[in-house]
């Protein structure tokens, strides 16, 4: 434990590169005091409206939260929601020279509505095409300018485009030249795109959706267990086993949600890491506290266990509160404490 506190002091000495699809949240707060005479369904009576950053995003809010420095490469609209966005990430205190506008999208936004302590709905404004030529070699250029800056980079993928083949695979050859930390917080269907990477922290269900998305594609009998029954706890030592060889990495930190965490490594290693969280409100953004916090662990020196177990207490903290959260270094101090 005093060896996690000294790696968590020193969060305040890493930069990172988080590139991804940026999500704006909104949040409707309000009362259901009665069930619409229109359908079946509660009338909230809403009395706020905040926002905060989502996405990649919110891994760089996360990162901010924590005193490390971060810089955020991705694409918005033009239109009164790119406004707030940037609003928030100034006052968060992101760097947001890396993101870039294109008038032809409208920025992501995910509005919640919130009734009580109980999310009723939630609505989704988003893009989900690949990017243009253009814009992809926009994003390179900004990278290889300034990826000497940075200890570590953050793929954080939502599949809203950002993260496409032809970027990933230049940016991570750019990266691995550099020997500059790269972990990934997966989408199910890109697996494919992430070879090289240091790490990449998928739920379950992403493993598990991602091993039957390879083994379909696969011509090699490379993957050899049945994927078409339900995954027990050794099928997915399997599949991690296999996608941490087939990607190339050193670690493979599984979320399990109230089971807590897996790290595979490398060498061979498994370790089940045990949940923390005391209470649980809300596992919305719960992902990009854990790699956010994994990811600085190992800026600052840690080995890739102590940067599980460091992320394990960052989520046990997070999802004790509603909405898209964060923690801060000193909330992970006393919770470590």
């Amino acid at each position: 434990m005093k060896n996690l506190r000294k790696i968590i002091h020193n969060f305040k000495k890493a930069n990172i590169l988080v590139v991804g699809d940026l999500i704006l949240d909104e949040y409707i707060w309000g009362n259901v005091e009665r069930i619409s005479p229109e359908a079946p369904v509660p009338v909230v009576w809403a009395n706020k409206r905040t926002f905060t950053p989502g996405g990649a995003a919110n891994v760089a809010n996360n990162i901010r939260a924590l005193d490390g420095h971060v810089s955020l490469v991705g694409v918005i609209g033009k239109d009164k929601n790119t406004d707030i966005l940037l609003s928030e990430l100034k006052k968060k205190k992101i760097a947001t020279e890396g993101i870039c506008i294109d008038p032809k999208r409208h920025t992501t936004v995910k509005t919640r509505i919130i009734a009580g302590h109980q999310q009723v709905v939630r609505v989704d404004w988003e893009h989900t095409d690949a990017l243009s030529r253009e814009l992809n070699q926009k994003i390179f250029k900004f990278i290889k300018a300034n990826i000497s800056d940075f200890d570590a980079v953050i793929i954080e993928d939502y599949g809203k485009g950002v993260i496409n083949m032809h970027l990933v695979q230049e940016f991570i050859a750019l990266a691995r030249l550099q020997k500059k930390i790269i972990t990934v917080d997966p989408k199910e269907e890109h697996f494919r795109y992430y070879q090289g990477v240091t790490s990449i922290t998928p739920n379950r269900r992403e493993l598990e959706n991602a091993i039957r998305n390879l083994r379909i594609k696969d011509t090699t009998n490379r993957f050899k267990f049945n994927t078409d029954k339900l995954f027990t706890d050794k099928d997915i030592d399997s599949a991690a086993d296999e996608i941490l060889k087939y990607l190339g990495l050193q670690s493979l930190l599984v979320t399990l949600g109230e089971c807590g965490m897996r790290l595979f490594e490398r060498n061979g290693h498994r370790t089940h890491i045990p949940t923390v969280a005391q209470e649980v409100f809300d596992v919305s953004g719960a992902g990009d506290t854990v790699i956010a916090a994994f990811s600085l662990a190992l800026s600052c020196a840690a080995t890739q266990l102590e940067a599980a177990h460091i992320a394990n207490f960052a989520a046990g903290i997070v999802v004790g509160k509603l909405g898209t959260a964060v923690t801060s270094r000193q909330e992970l101090l006393e919770r470590i404490k």
